[in-house]
């Protein structure tokens, strides 16, 4: 299989993506934070827009449905609770494949941001997108799910094959690395770092990043990490306490 990912900046700090399956020119936008900015960028490429994937129903994810449909057609496949924001043509949940001419999504449950949140994993291309489920260095707002929920939602995550690169929703490493440090003072998060700083002062992204690189040095996917920071050895608990915790970091 073979896929081409093209992947731009929109509203504050979001990541837009659109990927074409080559074998047969279908495109599939991941999430639709602004329908406009995703206009301009199909209309750059040459593209048409065949589906839209959406990984929950948050405004920044699925706010550009209903122009994006109404402007190309596009089938709306997504979990149930983007009927909140917008008509669904096709309801998904976890386990379910999606096809994009040749290319075959799974749809894996990432819930915990949101109750009914998805991620959608390429195994041929290697690719998974993750919307606000992990970030580098860092993971989403527990906004609806809890603890254990969203730890095992990333226990899926962190199950894919180390090379797979994953695609986040939004531009937070910044953040998430000055967090980080205080969880974990390990080697490989220090070395990491000073890469991803170099990054950041060049104006560079640091999406999309890796499962491999994520398990190595992101505090939320090292239950060690969690237990030494959170005084608990009950992964979920730990979880739970260092994410509530990076809620109120101010660093």
């Amino acid at each position: 299989m073979s896929i081409t990912i093209h992947q731009f900046r929109c509203l504050s700090d979001n990541y837009g993506f659109l990927v074409r399956d080559d074998a047969t020119g279908r495109v599939a936008a991941i999430d639709t934070p602004d329908a406009a900015t995703y206009e301009r960028e199909l209309e750059a490429l040459g593209w048409g827009l065949d589906l839209i994937l959406n990984t929950h129903w948050h405004p920044d994810h699925a706010g550009g449905n209903s122009a994006l449909k109404a402007r190309y057609g596009a089938q709306v496949v997504a979990p149930a609770e983007v009927a909140r924001l917008s008509p669904i043509d096709r309801e998904i949940a976890h386990g379910d494949i999606v096809s994009l001419g040749d290319t075959r999504f799974e749809v894996i449950d990432t819930g915990g941001h949101t109750q009914g949140h998805v991620s959608f994993h390429d195994a041929a291309d290697a690719v998974v997108f993750v919307g606000d489920t992990l970030f580098t260095l860092g993971c989403g707002r527990m906004f609806e799910g809890t603890p254990s929920q969203f730890w095992a939602s990333l226990g899926r995550l962190a199950a894919l094959p180390e090379e797979t690169r994953l695609f986040c929703a939004h531009e937070y490493t910044a953040s998430n690395l000055r967090f980080a440090r205080t969880v974990d003072p390990g080697e490989a998060l220090a070395r990491r770092g000073v890469l991803l700083e170099a990054r950041i002062a060049a104006g560079m992204p640091t999406v999309p990043t890796t499962i491999g690189e994520e398990k190595a040095t992101n505090p939320f996917l090292r239950a060690p990490a969690l237990a030494l920071a959170s005084g608990t050895d009950d992964p979920a608990e730990a979880f739970g306490i260092v994410r509530g915790a990076k809620d109120m970091f101010k660093g």
